[in-house]
């Protein structure tokens, strides 16, 4: 493990007026890590999120990408250091083609940006998701799972190494969320990303993630494996109650 995280938050703390959304957060994210985040509604996490990927300014603390204070800077400032996201509406051009869409990520970024093989162009990025035999129709025809799948498409072309996906299995049928996690571990496996991942469906992140922040009303209260935070009791009270079990964060199919 490098010295200097892929990203590190230190003491991140947010507020809305007398509001505080997030309250001096600390968090490091590593190379190749597949972290998740969990809490309940209103628990602090897509602020947190917003605040990590540079959406949203931060009250106090410090934003670090390899040792980089990139606090108070723009998201394009986190895109140039490698960060990129979704949202949780997915957020494509409606009116162009599938295709363009991702070629729009990838000059962006820069096509001659660094990155792995599998996204070396939009045909590849479209294999890589599953959206190749669409390439060619408006977004606008496509279901709102697969604009979720090209709104991740556009993210990888801007060739990022670290991946904020947020609430991305959102309004998916239990076999498109399983279909999805698999496709997140793969993304991570194959080009050495790491990801973050926000999520309602919370059985399906806890199978698939490797490390669990857990927020709550704001704050930090539980970070270690799925396996530690369902056995955390102040976790079990404050958000999964006593139907999460050792069972609930077995081996991904």
């Amino acid at each position: 493990m490098s010295d200097k995280a892929l990203l590190e938050a230190r003491a991140v703390t947010v507020r809305f007026g007398g509001l505080t959304a997030v309250d001096a957060v600390s968090a490091r994210f590593d190379e190749g890590e597949l972290v998740g985040i969990i809490g309940p509604n209103g628990a602090g996490k897509t602020t947190f999120f917003n605040a990590i990927s540079g959406v949203q300014a931060l009250t106090s603390g410090q934003l670090l990408a390899h040792g980089r204070d990139l606090s108070g800077q723009g998201p394009h400032r986190y895109a140039a250091h490698g960060i990129a996201r979704t949202f949780q509406t997915p957020r494509v051009f409606a009116d162009m083609r599938v295709i363009a869409n991702v070629e729009f990520g990838l000059d962006f970024a820069g096509r001659r940006r660094e990155g792995s093989w599998l996204l070396r162009d939009a045909d590849s990025i479209l294999e890589l998701i599953g959206l190749q035999h669409l390439a060619q129709l408006p977004a606008s025809a496509i279901t709102p799972s697969q604009q979720r799948l090209l709104e991740i498409g556009m993210a990888l072309a801007t060739r990022p190494r670290l991946l904020l996906l947020d609430e991305v299995a959102a309004g998916l049928t239990e076999t498109e969320v399983e279909n999805m996690a698999q496709l997140i571990r793969r993304m991570r496996d194959e080009l050495d990303l790491t990801v973050i991942w926000i999520e309602h469906a919370v059985t399906t992140l806890l199978r698939h993630v490797e490390r669990v922040l857990v927020l709550h009303q704001g704050r930090k209260i539980a970070d270690g494996t799925p396996r530690d935070v369902v056995r955390n009791p102040e976790v079990i009270e404050a958000y999964l109650g006593d139907e999460m079990t050792d069972s609930t964060v077995g081996a991904p199919a």
